[in-house]
């Protein structure tokens, strides 16, 4: 998430009241999460493990709850709580906007674009060309769809991120800032769900198409002219690579990669980053070799009976 204005460390510190290490002026230019950081931003880290992943990232600011050394050209944020310090952070930059009609005035809809009954489209929302928009779709704030999108009835855009920190009194939620972002030529089934990034882009690629009752977590980035099947769930921060192929009720664990040109068989479960190949089952398999470890074990089988 960019800041509208770059900001300086000594305006963030003084936002949320902790001490800082680094010049006064260093520049912040925006906040994001571990694996989407980039010059000019904050990250946040508050359990030793992570340390030093955090310190080395790309980031430049580092929000931490423990006096460290400051890597050279960086700086640091001293909190005590830094997750609550990322909420207070993304609701200053990026707070949100109750919407006071069904379509915001705020939103740009493209010429020849249809949106029927009963249709939310909020702030800031950017909707291209020829678009087709079915009764009862909600289109959360800042999401953005390319031109000749179909998006069928009771799909979600821009739900917020399923993101917790587990605290004694209960769960606290990270808060998102981030948006849904669907390129050219995509089509959403009925009742799909698509959460939008914590600090960056939930994105679909050019040309996906995705059938009824799909699930897509915050922060995954689904490639060009993928095929995905009804009742799969993809959790959040993973990468789906172009023209891959996902039947139905497929499960795919948080922060993989899938290489271009896989194909998941369905009901299979994923729960390790996959090269290129055709897979089936839980954990997932080679598809080819499970099925001659299936046709072994019935001709077992039936070896037995006689």
């Amino acid at each position: 998430m960019k800041f509208k204005q770059p900001q300086t460390l000594e305006q963030i510190a003084a936002l949320l009241e902790v001490e800082f290490v680094g010049a006064n002026d260093f520049p912040i230019t925006g906040i994001n999460e571990i694996h989407v950081v980039e010059e000019g931003d904050i990250v946040f880290v508050d359990h030793p493990k992570y340390y030093n992943k955090a310190l080395n990232s790309a980031a430049t600011t580092i929000l931490i709850n423990k006096k460290v050394e400051c890597p050279k050209g960086k700086s640091l944020l001293i909190s005590d709580d830094p997750f609550r310090d990322f909420n207070k952070i993304t609701k200053y930059f990026n707070p949100f906007i109750a919407s006071k009609s069904s379509i915001a005035d705020s939103a740009i809809i493209g010429e020849g674009t249809i949106v029927q009954p009963n249709v939310f489209i909020g702030e800031n929302v950017v909707i291209g060309k020829n678009c087709l928009i079915h009764a009862n779709v909600s289109i959360n704030n800042n999401c953005v769809l390319g031109d000749n999108v179909t998006i069928h009835a009771n799909t979600v855009l821009g739900a917020d991120a399923f993101y917790y920190k587990n605290r004694p009194e209960g769960f606290d939620k990270l808060i998102s800032g981030g948006r849904v972002v669907l390129e050219d030529n995509v089509d959403l089934g009925a009742s799909c769900t698509i959460d939008r990034g914590v600090t960056g882009d939930t994105l679909i690629g050019e040309g996906t198409k995705i059938d009824n009752q799909v699930h897509i977590g915050h922060d995954t980035v689904i490639g060009k002219k993928c095929l995905i099947a009804a009742q799969t769930g993809i959790a959040g921060c993973t990468v789906i690579e172009d023209e891959v192929t996902i039947w139905g009720q497929v499960g795919i664990t948080s922060g993989l990669t899938i290489e271009k040109g896989t194909v998941l068989m369905a009901q299979t479960g994923v729960s390790k980053s996959l090269k290129k190949g055709i897979y089936y089952g839980t954990p997932q398999r080679e598809y080819r070799q499970t099925l001659r470890e299936v046709i072994y074990l019935k001709n077992v089988t039936n070896q037995d009976k006689k």
